[in-house]
């Protein structure tokens, strides 16, 4: 029963001691929930966020983004979600090479959705021991709408080994902005 509760702990302590051992690599290992803006021309809506990162192997992750916003003013509220693969490979001592094709859509009920699909690449870096950061490139497009350019730059302060803060801001050529900032669990 000892040997059995000492093993356990092993097990459960390896996701842990391998972000440590690479503590001046990025990390693809996360689940974050967030308050979540968008200002466009048309409105602003805002409301909650949750995404996740999981590394599959070591130049291959999975993620996922879904967010709940309510349009200012209205009684309207839209779901989004996006769920991608991304291929990460090292440039340099503490930055990776990112590029990423996701699946999209925007579900606002009433028959009003959208489907669409997004590729992006750009550069993530370990600036400094508590802080990560990323600067993306990308497009998408759908049934619904217009392909369009968008820049992406984010960040992640660590408040420790597996707590920290994440903030995204994605900045389209059409004219919205949306943005994302809250607690990031890390491992």
């Amino acid at each position: 029963m000892k040997r059995s509760l000492i093993a356990l702990a092993l097990v459960a302590a390896l996701p842990f001691a391998a972000s440590a051992q690479d503590a001046g690599r990025p990390n693809y290992n996360f689940v974050q929930g967030s308050y979540v803006s968008t200002n466009t021309d048309a409105g602003n809506a805002d409301g909650w966020g949750l995404s996740g990162s999981v590394a599959v192997h070591p130049n291959v992750h999975l993620f996922a983004e879904y967010s709940n916003q309510k349009i200012d003013h209205t009684s309207v509220d839209f779901d989004q979600w996006r769920a991608g693969v991304g291929y990460n490979r090292a440039i340099g001592a503490s930055t990776d090479f990112v590029g990423n094709v996701a699946y999209e859509k925007i579900d606002a009920g009433a028959g009003i959705n959208a489907d669409g699909y997004s590729v992006e690449a750009g550069v993530r870096s370990v600036l400094a021991p508590q802080f990560q950061g990323y600067a993306m490139l990308g497009y998408e497009d759908g049934d619904n709408y217009n392909g369009d350019v968008y820049g992406r730059l984010g960040g992640q302060f660590k408040i420790n080994q597996n707590w920290g803060i994440g903030a995204d801001v994605k900045v389209a050529n059409g004219g919205d902005t949306q943005w994302t900032v809250g607690p990031r669990l890390t491992w």
